[in-house]
């Protein structure tokens, strides 16, 4: 039974490093630098939590944690950003209790959750071609999103710097943007991000229609299993992705010292 229960953990870490390393390539920081397998990543130009953090990656790399985070300290400062851990089941348990024990703030709970796709899964979706034009997904995002000028930048940067086939869908209604999502096609999977439908426009399917079309998208160039990250408290969106099939596979959340969070 003992090899069994090593397999299974085995085979569950080897899953969350696909998830994670997927995730790095479809929303990439403009600085990544290692120390041991902590994954650093900084942008200076987007104050995305998930875009400035340290990520553990080995659950077994514990090793002179007081001076490797000071050394991180150091790299946040100079960038005028938080210091912040974004800890998976891939970072040591010694991490935690290490951050535990000097007073450090979990926020940020969020959930990794995948779908296999299938014909019945999306065939039945409305096709959609997505965006070419840039400027024009962005605009339409941010004012969906909600988000302030001074973002807009940052957020053309990331969306830019997308190396892996980019879907950028937008559904509209009287010529308004009411949802908007990215859809990133990487070989067998398929990363949803930026996902939001306007307040006003909610509860009105747009959101289940757009996502359904991007899935359509990816599973006709190949994509296989869909995946997207979503905060736990964030009850209309965990409602629709569960509605649609998304189950969970992991979880993960944010520490930053003191009342940082």
């Amino acid at each position: 039974m003992g090899r069994g229960v090593d397999k299974e953990a085995v085979e569950r870490l080897a899953t969350i490093r696909r998830f994670e390393a997927a995730g790095f390539r479809a929303w990439p920081a403009t600085s990544v630098q290692y120390d041991g397998t902590w994954a650093v990543r900084l942008t200076a130009s987007h104050p995305a939590k998930r875009l400035n953090s340290i990520n553990p990656l080995d659950p077994s790399d514990d090793r002179r944690l007081d001076q490797r985070i000071e050394r991180a300290a150091r790299r946040f400062k100079a960038y005028g950003r938080p210091l912040t851990f974004r800890i998976s089941p891939l970072a040591a348990p010694a991490i935690s209790e290490h951050l535990d024990a000097e007073g450090w703030t979990a926020f940020g709970e969020s959930k990794v959750m995948r779908l296999p796709l299938s014909e019945p899964a999306v065939g039945s979706a409305v096709d959609q071609i997505p965006l070419k034009d840039l400027n024009r997904f962005v605009s339409a995002a941010c004012e969906v999103h909600g988000y302030e000028a001074e973002l807009r930048p940052g957020f053309t940067e990331i969306v830019s710097l997308i190396k892996a086939e980019a879907g950028l869908f937008v559904l509209e209604q009287d010529d308004v943007p009411v949802s908007t999502a990215i859809c990133v096609h990487d070989g067998a999977l398929a990363g949803l991000f930026e996902v939001a439908t306007a307040g006003k426009h909610r509860g009105k399917g747009y959101g289940r229609r757009m996502l359904l079309s991007a899935l359509k998208w990816a599973f006709s160039r190949g994509a296989r299993v869909a995946w997207l990250q979503v905060e736990e408290d964030n009850d209309p969106a965990l409602a629709l992705y569960r509605s649609l099939g998304f189950q969970d596979v992991y979880r993960y959340h944010y520490r930053r010292p003191g009342q940082e969070g």
